[in-house]
Formats: structure tokens, sequence, C-alpha cells
């Protein structure tokens, strides 16, 4: 009897972990993310985010696609750019604008519906989304905690419609009605019920912070997939750090006696809550032994809390970076970000080329087998506009393509300070050029000299300046983007 040559053991497809932190800043990490570590990086603990640093990848210059939370995340879901989808803003009714008031200017009629499975929702954005491609390749596809996608009483305000399997604790609101179990996470307290976390009832009453249980559901998830034999791909996205803040048991009183305030006290313990969860499910993915077959993704939707809600100085929360979230300054849009997948992603490196939240989308899918196209026009379902990041995994000293990235955020976010305002902008190597819609005011800087936008370079470099206004106008034409109206005139602003 012949035997002839053994077949090679079949590799399962990779697991897929995206860990997104709601309003987390640059800086909220023991992790250093500038060429120091910084009293910030000091005052928190984030043993979790330093093991991923260590096994994996850290990118530097790492940006979301908006200033604000549903844009960014959609970006995540579809590769777009904000302005493309027409998510120019965080979602909650269809009937109202999320956004503040402008002495001068209108927002535009940006898509207030959010991501939708059906082209029924009307202005809605209706693509296959990231968990409904990975669904066609066989993955099992969990979404556990803040999913602000769609408005409510529409399809995409549930992330079943979106393709996920499963939805713990996700709907339309964008922040948490309590953290407490005490208070049913909002359930137990007298309102409109709007902010309710969903769908963890068997909490309710309970001491278990909103952080823990969410963990303990999405690893809850991950069993069960193992248990099945199936791929998994976990979107895991913390209500945490978003308002209201609430004292977590575990974590606050060390921040108290290390002379916090309370509500910076509380802000810190949600940061280590998170990181606590983030450990959680690393453990749990080296207990099935399915860690070195698992990516995961960490990252935030937007730059840090420091207009309002924080304790201390305002817009000093994220700094070296100027201002936070709601902004056109780095401090507004630079979150944190980093990649672990064992055997692909060098450990312990470190990627100083600018990135954004629309590369996520690019990267899961060829993490997962299915390359994504760059996008012209109205995109097919897999094209992206953002770039596929898993030769930069594999290699961080190659030069990353050069491209430019672009931001458009047409709205009032509704409280004051630096760079809160309607505003474009463009990054294209070192420089970033802000285009602010109400006065047409153009700012320049370099931010790889000048992190902290301390220099305003417009009237030094004024071909910089005319060859970004003309990158950044071709974008704005091509995505069709939406420009507010100028309350004198009825008329759009003008582009750059």
């Amino acid at each position: 009897m012949v035997v002839g040559p053994s077949m090679p053991a079949r590799v399962p497809p990779p697991n897929i972990v995206v860990f997104v932190v709601d309003d987390m800043g640059w800086q909220d990490t023991s992790v250093p993310f500038w060429r120091e570590a910084s009293p910030f990086n000091r005052r928190y603990r984030t043993p979790a985010m330093e093991r991923l640093a260590r096994e994996g990848l850290k990118f530097t210059s790492a940006y979301a696609a908006c200033p604000v939370c549903t844009p960014t995340r959609a970006s995540i879901m579809t590769g777009l750019w904000p302005a493309r989808t027409g998510i120019t803003n965080w979602t909650l009714r269809t009937d109202r604008d999320t956004g503040g008031t402008h002495p001068t200017l209108l927002s535009p009629e940006w898509n207030r519906a959010g991501l939708s499975n059906t082209r029924q929702t009307p202005r809605a954005w209706c693509a296959p989304t990231l968990p409904a491609l990975l669904r066609e390749r066989g993955y099992r596809t969990i979404h556990v905690g803040k999913a602000h996608w769609g408005a409510i009483g529409t399809p995409g305000a549930d992330p079943r419609n979106l393709g996920f399997d499963v939805n713990i604790g996700g709907h339309a609101a964008g922040g948490p009605g309590s953290y407490l179990g005490e208070e049913g996470y909002g359930a137990k307290l007298d309102k409109d019920h709007v902010w309710d976390v969903p769908g963890l009832d068997k909490y309710h009453g309970s001491t278990t912070f909103l952080s823990e249980a969410l963990t303990i559901e999405a690893n809850r998830e991950i069993d069960r997939a193992v248990a099945d034999g199936k791929p998994f791909f976990l979107h895991l996205a913390h209500y945490a750090v978003h308002v209201p803040f609430a004292p977590d048991p575990r974590f606050y009183d060390r921040y108290r006696k290390a002379g916090l305030d309370h509500t910076e006290a509380m802000y810190a313990a949600l940061v280590e809550g998170m990181d606590a969860s983030l450990g959680s499910i690393l453990a749990n993915l080296d207990r099935h032994g399915i860690a070195d077959n698992t990516a995961v993704i960490f990252v935030s939707d937007n730059g840090g809390l420091s207009a309002h809600g924080r304790g201390g100085e305002p817009h000093t929360h994220n700094a070296p970076l100027r201002s936070g979230k709601g902004s056109a300054y780095e401090g507004g849009i630079r979150p944190p970000m980093l990649v672990r997948w064992p055997g692909h992603a060098v450990a312990g490196s470190v990627c100083d080329a600018p990135v954004i939240t629309n590369d996520i989308f690019a990267t899961v899918l060829r993490i997962a087998g299915t390359p994504s196209n760059r996008s012209a026009g109205v995109p097919p379902a897999t094209s992206s506009d953002g770039m596929d990041l898993t030769p930069v995994l594999a290699d961080p000293s190659k030069p990353v393509r050069a491209r430019a990235l672009f931001w458009h955020y047409p709205h009032v976010w509704g409280v004051a300070g630096p760079g809160i305002a309607p505003f474009s902008a463009v990054r294209k190597g070192a420089w970033k050029l802000v285009y602010f819609h109400a006065d047409g005011r153009r700012e320049l800087y370099n931010v790889v000299e000048d992190i902290g936008e301390t220099r305003d370079l417009s009237a030094d470099h004024p071909a910089i300046v005319l060859d970004l206004s003309r990158t950044l106008a071709r974008h704005l034409r091509s995505v069709k983007a939406q420009m507010p109206v100028i309350k004198a005139t009825g008329k759009a602003v003008s582009l750059p």
C-alpha cells in the first residue's frame, strides 16, 4: 500500500478583534505616543495597552476620520470618508440636527439617518458593511457595546441589520445613561430612556460596572465561537470614556489617593477599567490557545474630551496636542492606535507615518483574505477610501505610500474651544492645512516639527497653502461634500 504525501494542516482563518474606545485621547494611556513620556502618560495605568505595544505595532500618527464619533465609526464600517457617506456629525434623530447653532452659518442637509441595510431609509448610506462582508466569508460577527451607526427608528440603530450576528448593548445613542448596574445603566433613572444601554438586564441592580459587564459578555461570545469552531470578528466598542462619568469602584480610590480631583479620578478609573477589559480579552485568547491566530486592533473614535466635562484646565488634556474632541486641531483628531497580529505584525515596532480609521476596513478585509479596492465614485462593496496596512505591519521601516488625508466637519459641535468650528482640513506629508468655513481663514502647520500647532505658517508658505487648498477642494468635489450655508445669502460656503 502506497501512502502519499500528507496534506498540510488547514490553517483556520484568523480571528479579528477591533477594540474601540469612546473619546479616549492620545495621551490617556501609559503608552507614550510621542517621542517621550509625558505627565499624562505617567498618570494612567494601562498595562494591557503596554502589552499590545510590546507585542505589536504602535502608530504614533494615527488619525480619526472625524473629531466626533458617528462619522469615524461609520468610516471603520465602510472604509469611506465621512463626506462621501454624508455622515458628517453624530446621529440620534432624523428630524433634527445634533449640532449647535452658529451666528453666520447653517449646517448642510447631512445624512442624519446614518448607515442602513435598505435604500428605503431616506438619506441613509446603504452599502455592505465590514461585518456583512466578513459574515459572507464564514465569520461569526459579534458587536458588544456602543454602536451609534443609525438614528432612532432606523434599521441602522440595530447592529444586526448591519451585518452582525450578535448585538449586546448597541443601539442609536452615543453615550451611556449610566455606568452603574445599580442604576440599570440608565434604565432606573427618571428620564426618557433614550440613553439606556440595552440588553444588560441581568446586571441591573448589581454592582457590576458597565465596562466589566460588556467584557463578560464579549468573553462569553468568544467562548461560544471557539466551542462552535467558528472564526469570529469581535467589535468591542466601549462606552468608556464618554460622559457622564461615574466612579468605577475597582480603580477610583487609587487615583483619588494620587491627588486627582473627583472628576479626573473618575476619568482615570474609566481609562483603567477599559484597559482591564482589553487585558481580559487578551487573557481569554491566551486561554483558548488562539492568540497567535487573532489580530487585535485598538483605536479611539476621536481625540480626547477636553473642552468640557473634565477637571482641570480646559483644552489641555491632550498636550502637547492642541485642543480636543470636536476640534480641527490635532487634539481633536489624533487617537491612540495599536495593532497586534502575531507572525505578521512586528513586535515592539513603531510607525510614524500618518494613517486613518478608514484604513481599518481595508486592513481587516485583507487579514480575512478579502482584498479591498481603491474607490472611484460610488464604490462597490469592497472598495475603500483607506489603505491596507498589512504591508506596514510586516515591515514598518518601509515608506508608506504618499497620500493626503482629509477631514470635513461642516457643523458646530456645541461647545467653544480652539479649532471647534465648521472646517475642512488636509494633511499631506508634514503639512496640515485647516480651512475654517465661517471666515475662509486658512491656517498652515508643520505638524511634524510643531506637533502642538503653535505656529501658523500660512503667511510664510503661500505656495504650500495654494497647493493644499487645491488638493482639498478637489477632494471635496470628488466626494460631493456638503458645505454649510451662509445665513445672510443662502449660498453654500465656497471651497478653499
